[in-house]
């Protein structure tokens, strides 16, 4: 059974939350603020963690910047950003900040559900006829271990950057319009409104560019989408 984390004050939500996943196949704890949290994650094993924006003793922002910068595996726990009233700067923080999908707050139970189990499934998946090892000049990406390395430096992402990142890989030379690169990594197509993947996109260029602001790997194709190139350094 998978091990869920909800670091949220609302108890009654936390409540419902954790009633409903359970019936769904999740075992789910509940911390009440963000010390307790992140206690909890450092001492148990958590396969996903739901994270509040709003906190009584810290900003829901500064406890993704925290699970981030924890050592080892920790580091890469999923995080799902429950958000209020979907303010799209609070999105757009959030992704910035490390979290792998965001949450309007209120939200469907079912929704939450297909999210997380959307967010699992990409972490958990390595195709078996999938090449496990893609090797671009100094860039690798190791399939097996989840891990993007430049000259041997592991880069810093979140596993949906990092998937973001696999299905760019994989498809390299190709124009990849928004919703192709959405669909192929959440399995349901990109709203219109959201810009999120931009986000995504700046951070992975952060993380794997020696310029990031003149990038040579990932490459925006105005009004179209982006395009990974093939070219080796």
């Amino acid at each position: 059974m998978q091990q869920l984390l909800m670091i949220e004050d609302d108890a009654r939500l936390a409540g419902m939350v954790v009633d409903y996943l359970g019936q769904n196949g999740f075992a789910v704890a509940h911390a009440p603020d963000a010390q307790s949290g992140l206690a909890r994650l450092q001492s148990a094993s958590v396969d996903l963690v739901i994270l509040d924006l709003m906190l009584p003793d810290m900003d829901g922002l500064q406890v993704c910047q925290r699970i981030r910068a924890l050592p080892g595996s920790l580091a890469q726990v999923p995080v799902l950003m429950l958000t209020a009233k979907g303010d799209p700067m609070d999105r757009i923080i959030g992704l910035e900040m490390g979290a792998d999908d965001y949450l309007p707050k209120p939200f469907e139970p079912r929704e939450l559900l297909a999210r997380i189990k959307a967010i699992l499934r990409r972490q958990n998946s390595a195709p078996d006829n999938a090449q496990q090892l893609m090797q671009f000049g100094s860039l690798e990406i190791d399939r097996d271990a989840r891990r993007v390395s430049v000259k041997g430096q592991a880069c810093d992402l979140t596993s949906y950057q990092y998937d973001l990142l696999v299905a760019l890989a994989e498809r390299a030379g190709r124009v990849l319009m928004r919703d192709q690169i959405m669909e192929a990594v959440r399995g349901r197509e990109l709203e219109a409104f959201d810009r999120s993947i931009d986000v995504h996109m700046g951070r992975i260029r952060a993380a794997i560019e020696a310029d990031p602001k003149a990038p040579q790997r990932i490459l925006t194709v105005r009004g179209v989408g982006y395009v990974f190139a093939r070219q080796q350094d």
